[in-house]
């Protein structure tokens, strides 16, 4: 007799989901349950939006570690997704919680010492001595990457590719010092480093630029590009734009947005790209050195 295919065991157990804000958490847990996956939904308190809070399966602070691993282990959970982002990272009184926090205080505190970088390996390696395997978006739910060449109507010029393949230079080689994923060009010159502040700041600092004549462009012009830092773990910290990039971008005057192609998440997928048209902004997936992909600028 021909053996069967037997689905995968991990596959056939719920996906642990730890959600921080943003939209895109819901988005991916509505997009496996949609596909038929159970899921077990822990929402970081103070940090999940008020929907994902909604359909969570549990709401948990940073001093319930232990909770936390007792309830993944509980609900059957073998692989795991970190989704969502962290405005704070938590102090020592914070994760001061629960026995099973306690015993593991050891690992915890060492982990929060290093960069964004050094900080999440080592998270992803607390869950993985525990016993469980840490995916990523594009294991579960590759849709939801951004795609390559231009994504929406409008496409970037020869002024666009220019800044482009300026702006993602200078994001990379930020990516090596583990400081950002974003830079701004604007007529060949970077004006704007991503840092701590994140994109949205960097971009309103962008607009101030040209408001107060720093940058001197009378039409939109310029391009903000979000890349993946160079050896980065793709299983967490990905890129992301959303509608509020594009308004920040159309008003500090650029002409578009580039994001690294399958490296980059686009949340709310559909009101972003119609924002983007209706402002007259390109959004770009690269895949390589923008220079050489001017097969794709196709809408």
């Amino acid at each position: 007799m021909a053996r069967q295919d037997v689905p995968d065991a991990a596959a056939l157990a719920p996906i642990g989901l730890i959600c921080g804000n943003g939209t895109l958490p819901g988005a991916v847990v509505e997009r496996l349950r949609a596909a038929g996956r159970k899921t077990y939904v822990v929402a970081i308190r103070g940090e999940a939006e008020d929907g994902l809070r909604q359909v969570a399966d549990v709401e948990l602070g940073f001093g319930q570690i232990g909770r936390l691993f007792k309830g993944l282990g509980k609900a059957g959970c073998q692989e795991l997704i970190l989704i969502g982002g962290i405005v704070k990272r938590p102090d020592f009184t914070s994760i001061l919680g629960d026995p099973g926090t306690l015993w593991r205080l050891p690992r915890i505190i060492k982990a929060m010492a290093g960069g964004d970088d050094s900080l999440l390996g080592k998270v992803i390696g607390i869950f993985e001595s525990e016993g469980f395997q840490v995916v990523g978006l594009h294991d579960v739910a590759p849709d939801l990457l951004a795609g390559s060449g231009a994504l929406g109507r409008h496409t970037p010029d020869a002024n666009g590719l220019r800044d482009m393949t300026l702006a993602l230079e200078a994001a990379r080689r930020l990516g090596d010092l583990d400081i950002g994923q974003g830079a701004v060009a604007v007529a060949g010159r970077v004006i704007a480093l991503e840092g701590a502040e994140g994109t949205d700041a960097m971009l309103r600092r962008c607009a101030d630029l040209r408001a107060n004549g720093r940058v001197r462009a009378k039409t939109p012009g310029g391009v903000l590009v979000k890349t993946v830092k160079p050896g980065q773990d793709l299983r967490v910290d990905l890129p992301a734009i959303g509608p509020m990039t594009i308004a920040l971008a159309k008003s500090a005057g650029l002409a578009g947005i580039a994001v690294q192609a399958q490296g980059a998440l686009i949340a709310e997928e559909a009101q972003t790209l119609q924002a983007a048209d209706d402002a007259g902004l390109f959004i770009f997936g690269f895949s390589a050195d923008p220079r050489d992909m001017t097969s794709e600028l196709q809408p």
